[in-house]
């Protein structure tokens, strides 16, 4: 009987430690995971201006959702396309925000919101025009435009930013 009872507290005490040491695995794998676990992608492709203060391009976490700083009538050099031509200015938005697009592996078929900045409304005709060069009629992305009486520079006649989900997870 005496050595039935040593038994049984030993069984205890091997079911204790072994309780604790999947506990301690638990917390080590956790802590090991979360340590692991992607950081954001912060990209400013080449094909676009060099931005001061912001990021032109953000990919989540989760490598598939992007979203893309207002783009602007420049090119690369920050110099204006377009002059006081709408259009030319809404071709060139939408040519970087295809830049931005390709530089995470994307496509303009991946935008799934845009948020559209224009100074004039009398150009939302002009605006449609164009889209449908850039954009599949059929699934155009969720859109808000938002008049506003300037941008950042007087010059700017129209800004997009953009939210885009990649069909293929981006790899760095």
């Amino acid at each position: 009987m005496v050595l039935d009872k040593a038994d049984g507290r030993h069984k205890h005490l091997l079911r204790a430690r072994t309780l604790a040491l999947s506990a301690l695995l638990c917390l080590v794998t956790f802590g090991t995971a979360r340590a692991q676990e992607p950081s954001p992608h912060f990209i400013n492709p080449p094909s676009l201006p060099t931005p001061t203060g912001f990021t032109q391009v953000v990919v989540a976490p989760d490598g598939r959702t992007v979203y893309i700083a207002g783009q602007v009538a420049v090119d690369s050099a920050g110099q204006l396309i377009g002059g006081a031509d709408f259009s030319a200015q809404a071709d060139r938005v939408y040519a970087n925000l295809r830049r931005a697009l390709a530089s995470v592996g994307g496509s303009m078929s991946d935008l799934v919101k845009t948020t559209t900045y224009l100074t004039d409304v009398k150009n939302v005709g002009a605006l449609r025009d164009i889209r449908k060069r850039y954009l599949d009629p059929a699934h155009p992305p969720a859109n808000a435009m938002i008049p506003l009486p300037a941008l950042s520079r007087p010059d700017l006649l129209i800004e997009i930013e953009a939210v885009a989900i990649l069909r293929t997870p981006f790899r760095p």
